[in-house]
């Protein structure tokens, strides 16, 4: 079940002013869930879900976040590879 939480943020005018007031929220929302998915604290799933987008546009979000969509260890894309193409 989803928790609301209430946050207050104290910014410069000269950053704020930017943002029209109704759209504040929406962009602090984006910023955490965008983050905690580089950490690794969320799937891309959840964070398209938390969001309410499709992935396709949360590859896009993720494009201007500087995230990579795919991000797995060596060790990881090899396992992935041999998954993917058995040697016969």
């Amino acid at each position: 079940m989803p928790r609301q939480l209430h946050l207050m943020l104290e910014l410069p005018d000269e950053v704020v002013k930017h943002v029209p007031a109704k759209e504040l929220a929406e962009k602090a929302k984006e910023a955490l869930v965008m983050e905690l998915l580089r950490e690794h604290q969320v799937s891309q799933g959840k964070a398209a879900e938390v969001l309410g987008i499709s992935h396709y546009d949360l590859f896009e979000l993720m494009s201007k976040y500087c995230i990579p969509v795919i991000d797995l260890t060596p060790e990881e894309l090899e396992a992935e590879l041999k998954r993917l193409l058995p040697r016969s």
